[in-house]
């Protein structure tokens, strides 16, 4: 265990499911005139950080927002950037997740994306899915709009074919038709780089998730970062709407 995890005690508990709005690589790369690409290459790197520091950290499931769906309005040539770092991420770290029991898996609509990219992703899907250390949630192509609005088209289908009454549908009957179905809800959304925003990040799922916003920019994130913005989620008072 890691000296930062260590340092936490039990304080964290309740902190199965991080989610992570991964922001401020641009701007880590103009503060230093680079190109915006040189950001993001850095934020693979804490990436790899906080994949390796989570579970020392009791954290069963790390949910990072790595591509929205708005994110294609980027320009041209920064969306290919994009697309190459995961390529290079998936095919470079696959074998090490795999090793440290870190099973790889997406929501949002990836299939969207080129084929042989999406079958690179199911095979690693397929390669760590008998892992148990950590999970590992990309959110590729991902919108919280998007993902009720397909949700609610699920349900709508099997009214209209008679197999769903709509007395039926409830919070528990949408939840079951959204990408993250198998997962518990975020206990903690983190966004670096100072802003105040969900970003159409998982929006039905965070209803009592905490939040915590950190300047550090992104790139710059580590497991010290990570350590401290688990430290806060034990401060807080977690009530639910129940008082």
């Amino acid at each position: 265990m890691s000296t930062a995890a260590a340092s936490l005690g039990d304080g964290a508990a309740g902190l199965r499911h991080l989610a992570i709005i991964m922001d401020g690589n641009g701007r880590w790369a103009k503060a230093r005139r680079l190109p915006r690409i040189a950001g993001h290459r850095a934020g693979v790197e804490a990436v790899r950080r906080v994949v390796e520091a989570a579970p020392d950290l009791g954290i069963e499931v790390l949910t990072l927002y790595a591509f929205s769906s708005e994110n294609w309005k980027r320009p041209a040539d920064e969306v290919a950037d994009l697309m190459g770092l995961l390529r290079h991420y998936i095919q470079s770290e696959i074998n090490a997740l795999h090793k440290n029991g870190v099973r790889l898996d997406f929501i949002g609509n990836y299939r969207a994306l080129k084929p042989d990219l999406v079958a690179m992703l199911d095979a690693a899907r397929v390669k760590t899915a008998g892992n148990t250390r950590l999970t590992l949630i990309m959110a590729l192509n991902y919108g919280g709009q998007d993902e009720m609005m397909r949700a609610a088209k699920s349900l709508a289908r099997d009214v209209a074919a008679g197999t769903l009454s709509p007395e039926a549908i409830t919070v528990e009957t949408l939840a079951a038709r959204l990408d993250t179905a198998a997962l518990p809800p975020p206990d903690l959304v983190l966004r670096t780089s100072g802003e105040m925003r969900l970003s159409n990040f998982l929006l039905w799922q965070s209803a009592y998730a905490e939040f915590v916003a950190t300047d550090t920019l992104w790139p710059d994130f580590n497991a010290q970062a990570l350590a401290d913005a688990v430290a806060e989620f034990a401060t807080r008072e977690r009530r639910f709407g129940g008082r």
